[in-house]
């Protein structure tokens, strides 16, 4: 732990806590006091820590970063950001940690369906808020979300109510426009009983490998990230939620999904780790009974990269069902980390669970370090899990080879055909053919072709 960097973000707060959101509110002001509190005992996390053993954050704490508080949407170029933008989806945007209702795009949303700022929400219902605020994601479990509840500037409120059923997804997309900046947010997902709804989190920069103005600004910004997504799916609810992470190559990222299921609930996760120097994604996962539980993951690492994927689920009553499947491709000196862990309490008979991670390693310095875990405690169970970490296998570029396709380009098919399984699982269109050219865009190999869908 870094005694001194935690000192300077608490002295740091008391200059920035007047303007945080939900000062008029004790509860609030309570809970923020007791983040703010065990931030500063403990610090950022360490490795000594076992859930953080393969993911050093000391870069952060040697580059202290500032919350941004004057935010304009001018800031952003809003015929550049639509290249991220679905197809007929709503669209919620944040800039530099703040919602920006000048760049959201909200027209035929139904009256019934309540999404806003989180300070908005703050400020209209905050009985509500309170309801939910810090249900799903436990501070004390590690310092970055005590981090997260102290220090978060705004996020997003979504509450689709009972039997509402979304015909388009809603975005949640942020932003970060400049460098050393500290884009901390909040966000709510909440789908009552029987509801269906698509969300998706996107998380860019101004300045990232694919913005139009990389060429003007010169080199990659460096900025933290730390979002927290609290979720709660309601009895018989469907909720699907995809992430995609492409922030700047110097970026430091932690998101964190915490997601709470009811009875008979279904959720299902895409997760997609392209950006960053450093990037860390939870995804938390409490199942009751006889809910359905499915996390798909693809983590592309180039350079110096490391992405780190750390998922649970706890299977907390009986007969319900997990899936999970996380796929990782690494070049140079790039790191991939993977912890699985599931979790069958005594009480969680008659469980079916299934966990599997399988990592390319196409240099001899990329490293992948895989950890699945299963704790089961019931005695009456059907659950497993798998690993792979290798190269491609030569029989298959052989073959290829066989059919007069040179070994550079049947190396090159394999490996994207590796990890356009993930792709594929992605059902809406405009977003599968934009995580693609992600792919295509981040890939470590040149020469990968999509005509060779």
């Amino acid at each position: 732990m870094n005694t001194a960097t935690a000192s300077h973000y608490a002295a740091e707060y008391q200059t920035i806590a007047p303007v945080l959101p939900g000062q008029s509110l004790p509860w609030l002001q309570a809970l923020r006091a007791k983040a703010l509190e065990q931030f500063s005992a403990q610090g950022f996390p360490s490795p000594r820590e076992e859930e953080w053993r393969y993911t050093n954050v000391s870069g952060i704490e040697k580059k202290l970063f500032a919350p941004s508080m004057d935010v304009t949407a001018g800031d952003v170029d809003a015929e550049w950001l639509k290249s991220y933008q679905p197809q007929d989806a709503w669209v919620l945007v944040l800039v530099d940690g703040h919602f920006s209702a000048e760049l959201s795009v909200l027209d035929g949303l139904p009256e019934t369906v309540s999404v806003m700022g989180m300070a908005d929400a703050l400020a209209k219902q905050p009985d509500k808020v309170e309801k939910y605020l810090g249900k799903a994601a436990d501070q004390s479990e590690h310092s970055f979300i005590a981090f997260n509840t102290a220090w978060f500037t705004d996020g997003l409120f979504v509450h689709v109510p009972a039997k509402q059923v979304l015909d388009r997804p809603i975005q949640l997309l942020h932003i970060v426009t400049g460098a050393d900046v500290m884009a901390t947010t909040r966000n709510i997902i909440i789908v009552d009983e029987m509801a269906e709804a698509k969300v998706i989190e996107t998380f860019i920069s101004r300045d990232g490998v694919y913005a139009a103005s990389q060429s003007e600004t010169g080199a990659a910004n460096s900025y933290l990230t730390a979002a927290v997504t609290e979720v709660f799916v309601g009895q018989n609810a469907d909720l699907t939620l995809y992430k995609m992470q492409s922030e700047s190559e110097k970026a430091y990222h932690f998101g964190g999904s915490y997601i709470t299921q009811a009875r008979d609930a279904r959720f299902t996760h895409h997760n997609f780790a392209f950006g960053g120097l450093l990037a860390r994604s939870d995804i938390h996962v409490d199942l009751d009974h006889a809910s359905e539980c499915e996390l798909n993951g693809l983590y592309l690492g180039v350079k110096r990269q490391h992405i780190d994927n750390h998922t649970r689920i706890n299977h907390l009553k009986p007969y319900a069902i997990s899936r999970e499947l996380y796929k990782g491709v690494l070049d140079d000196r790039a790191r991939g980390v993977f912890q699985g862990r599931v979790i069958v309490a005594v009480d969680a008979q008659k469980t079916d669970s299934q966990m599997n991670n399988r990592n390319l390693l196409l240099s001899d310095d990329a490293e992948a370090d895989t950890k699945p875990q299963l704790e089961i405690y019931a005695d009456d169970v059907k659950c497993g899990h798998g690993v792979t970490v290798g190269q491609l296998d030569e029989k298959s570029v052989f073959y290829l080879q066989s059919r007069c396709v040179d070994e550079e380009t049947a190396r090159n098919m394999l490996t994207f055909a590796f990890a356009n399984e993930m792709v594929d699982k992605v059902k809406i269109k405009s977003l599968h053919d934009m995580v693609l050219e992600q792919v295509l865009a981040r890939f470590p190999q040149e020469g990968v072709n999509k005509e060779w869908l």
